[in-house]
């Protein structure tokens, strides 16, 4: 292995500055010993003692999403409160890690899927530090969103390509929500098993080509994992290659409907909306040119067709031609394509869309459609890590090892501290 992994970090754990964006402005209640001190300018608060921990009573979470809802949310560690009402938790890494597996799914979750997931967050973590220590993200730009304007002569229409890293906070490493990881503090309850996730791969990251690999996962692939190019920039990570989510007699992971591997996984928001793996939504009319509209700033009219012009490994489309009787865009990518078609997002951008006429059925051509039938798969972008299809197979036996190396080829694990 090359010697130039991350140097800052083979011998020490970070410390982690998490932004609680949902918390902007809300008050904190202090459980334990605190020292509060001036430091530039803000507030801190440093816990005395371990157990020491402090209550925000409203955070939003799953903001923009589907799942977005206002609930109380306890944290240790320090909490730095800036002068405009930031509130930001300073916590170490691997503590920071037993809220993420505890947030991100269920602490009840298979033992392997939770070192698996360990493993995997960590990795993201600090490649994404590496990263916001230079400003840079990978391919040497900046954070946030990347966008790309064009005019395609083939349907005579704008081109509209955009996508969306981490963020570019600027007075915080990473944000609490799903635009970074979940991160829920303690709320959600830590178990043994998660403590022993956490322990038992302490400092232990994917790795490749001398670096720390910028690890990603989604909640489900839909049968297949995506390629990276396919949400973020127009490169390949030979790490983040699609593979099939199938076993060796080539059942699909993800596809599994136990209800009990499911209600050991899922937290209750995700169980709240049904259908990951296949899934089906209609959009009338009204709703679906209203949202493009609103979402892209083009007064389509009646919007006529929901037309793939290209799509990725797993299915997910990359651009969609979206025609209307006055205007059609071409937008992409599959973040984007779920965010323009949905006040919040679809689950994904797999799916195949059905024009509708007023009876439900499938609309004449040239008939100005009454709503659309989508019918997709999977939920998330679908890179890296499947969560369902990763909590099947540790539920069959597969250990952290085997489930890395399905969805991280080439990839291999190394620790950079203890």
């Amino acid at each position: 292995m090359a010697t130039s992994v991350l140097s800052p970090y083979t011998s020490r754990e970070p410390v982690i500055h998490a932004g609680i964006l949902g918390a902007t402005g809300s008050g904190y209640l202090l459980d334990g010993p605190f020292e509060r001190v001036e430091a530039d300018g803000c507030l801190l608060l440093r816990p005395l003692s371990p157990e020491a921990s402090f209550l925000l009573p409203e955070v939003r979470i799953g903001i923009g999403f589907h799942w977005e809802r206002v609930e109380p949310q306890r944290f240790h560690g320090a909490l730095r409160v800036h002068p405009d009402g930031l509130m930001v938790n300073e916590v170490a890494l691997e503590e920071y890690l037993r809220s993420v597996i505890s947030s991100e799914m269920k602490a009840t979750a298979p033992p392997e899927f939770l070192k698996a997931h360990a493993i995997v967050s960590r990795s993201w973590l600090i490649a994404m530090l590496e990263r916001g220590r230079n400003g840079m993200d990978a391919a040497g730009e900046s954070h946030g969103a990347h966008t790309h304007i064009s005019f395609d002569n083939a349907p005579g229409c704008r081109e509209i390509i955009r996508w969306y890293d981490r963020e570019a906070h600027t007075r915080f490493d990473v944000c609490t929500d799903d635009h970074c990881q979940r991160y829920q503090g303690i709320s959600r309850g830590i178990s043994a098993e998660v403590d022993r996730a956490v322990s038992e791969t302490r400092g232990m990251v994917l790795a490749y080509g001398g670096e720390v690999c910028d690890a990603r996962f989604s909640k489900c692939c839909g049968g297949m994992t995506e390629e990276y190019s396919s949400a973020w920039e127009d490169r390949d990570m030979p790490y983040l290659r699609s593979v099939a989510d199938t076993d060796a007699d080539g059942g699909c992971h993800c596809a599994t409907e136990d209800p009990v591997l499911l209600g050991s996984v899922l937290n209750g928001y995700d169980l709240d909306n049904p259908g990951f793996h296949h899934w089906e939504e209609v959009i009338t009319q009204a709703e679906l040119s209203r949202t493009a509209m609103e979402k892209t700033g083009t007064d389509f009219g009646s919007i006529v067709g929901l037309q793939p012009l290209s799509r990725g490994k797993s299915g997910r489309i990359t651009r969609l031609l979206i025609r209307g009787t006055k205007e059609s865009l071409i937008v992409g990518k599959e973040l984007e394509i779920r965010r323009e078609l949905s006040p919040s997002h679809l689950k994904s951008s797999d799916f195949e869309a059905t024009p509708l006429d007023k009876d439900g059925l499938p609309a004449a051509p040239g008939e100005i459609p009454a709503a659309f039938r989508l019918s997709g798969r999977g939920w998330g972008h679908g890179v890296g890590m499947c969560q369902i299809g990763a909590a099947a197979m540790a539920s069959r036996g597969a250990s952290y090892q085997s489930i890395l190396n399905h969805y991280f080829t080439d990839a291999e694990l190394i620790t950079l501290y203890r």
